[in-house]
């Protein structure tokens, strides 16, 4: 995946270079990075690899998933917060995941916790059980396992 980044910014360095510009424009290097895209794509199966542009593409999806995910238990924790009489039972909950590297775990532990409403208490020994505390577990604990079901799936789309 370097390899490839590198190519194509040496690409693009060359069209900047052969463009014979009195300045450095913008639309020079976009369109130099652009074809040195389509040439690095077309070169993909000598570095032995997936196309990495395919992995920024998955980064940035995984980005838009936990802002989406934020968003929506952001607007349930404020409808809690400001309802009159807060009616919660919170609980904990495992969840068993598929991911296997530790980075992968930790990963999915962060987007979490970092998402309100929700916190990772702890991960066990091998690494595939989370415990998962939630604000109210009878009525979003199947929202919650749906999340990490998306994390899940977005991070191994980065990751592997």
């Amino acid at each position: 995946m370097a390899g490839q980044f590198l190519l194509n910014l040496f690409i693009t360095l060359l069209w900047v270079l052969l463009k014979d510009e009195t300045g450095l424009h913008l639309h020079t290097i976009v369109t130099g990075f652009i074809i040195g895209s389509f040439i690095t794509l077309t070169m993909r199966r000598f570095f032995g690899g997936q196309f990495y542009l395919i992995r920024v593409f998955a980064m940035v999806k995984l980005v838009l998933i936990f802002i989406s995910e934020t968003l929506q238990s952001s607007v349930v924790v404020i409808k809690h917060v400001v309802s009159p009489k807060i009616t919660i039972e919170p609980g904990i909950f495992t969840y068993k995941t598929i991911l296997t590297s530790d980075w992968e775990v930790t990963t999915l532990s962060l987007l979490l916790t970092l998402t309100p409403g929700s916190v990772v208490m702890e991960i066990n020994e091998a690494g595939d059980v989370l415990y998962v505390h939630a604000m109210d577990i009878k009525r979003y604990k199947g929202d919650l396992e749906s999340s990490l079901k998306r994390f899940e799936k977005a991070i191994m789309e980065v990751t592997r």
